[in-house]
């Protein structure tokens, strides 16, 4: 029995650099919970060819927001990236992933770490009240290579009690950190620039983005004190990738 696709319209497709994009699109409304991802379509060749991609919008905005990255031999993302308002795209019907607040634990801070096109799940949290409700500290840190990859920012500067921290790697930044996340967790850098703790009596910390990032993270959170979070064995480290 073939999968039932939803078909989506694009409503607008914003280039933030000549690699990232993100697409807005409308169609029949979609369940989930903030912090997960769905699969994106378009048929090529007489193929459905489809890739995951976090939702952007909260679960209360009608119409749906993904944002990605051009890989230039890639099937799929150059072709997305070409979208014109109002053609049309395929949304699969079960959104997935566990990278969602109602899988953690209560802590007095919430960290969500993310690189590149990482921080999309958790600017569809960020937009939801249950960060706001359940954390004294909401942590924003999103790590790129230059400064124009800094999205989201009106957003993001739209939240008036979160903490943001980023950091830029490839070039000096005013108002970035340098250099990796997994250095400023050891020497203390990113606990400054955020004026939270990052310790296991006190946080939460969900983790997307490259593996690279995922791998060295968590190895400086172990460092820490810190084990990663599963339902039967709690701990303070929640970590996606669809890489």
């Amino acid at each position: 029995m073939s999968e039932k696709w939803l078909e989506a319209r694009v409503v607008e497709n914003r280039h933030w650099t000549e690699a990232l994009f993100s697409l807005r699109v409308e169609g029949p409304r979609l369940a989930f919970e903030a912090g997960q991802f769905v699969r994106i379509a378009l048929d090529i060749g007489g193929e459905r060819v489809a890739r995951p991609f976090s939702f952007v919008n909260p679960p209360s905005d009608p119409a749906l927001e993904f944002y990605g990255i051009v890989v230039p031999e890639g099937p799929l993302s150059p072709r997305l990236a070409r979208l014109a308002a109002g053609e049309t795209l395929f949304v699969a019907p079960n959104p997935a992933g566990f990278l969602v607040l109602s899988e953690l634990p209560e802590a007095e801070s919430l960290w969500l770490v993310s690189t590149g096109t990482g921080i999309a799940p958790f600017l569809s949290i960020l937009r939801t009240e249950a960060p706001w409700k359940r954390y004294r500290n909401v942590v924003l840190v999103h790590a790129v290579r230059h400064v124009r990859e800094l999205v989201y920012r009106d957003l993001i500067s739209g939240l008036k009690n979160l903490k943001y921290v980023s950091f830029v790697s490839r070039e000096t930044a005013a108002g970035s950190l340098a250099g990796r996340i997994p250095a400023a967790i050891g020497d203390g850098r990113l606990e400054a620039a955020a004026g939270a703790r990052l310790a296991a009596a006190t946080s939460q910390v969900m983790l997307c983005g490259n593996p690279e990032m995922l791998k060295d993270t968590t190895a400086a959170l172990l460092a820490r004190g810190m084990r990663k979070h599963r339902r039967r064995s709690p701990g303070q480290i929640s970590v996606e990738s669809f890489w």
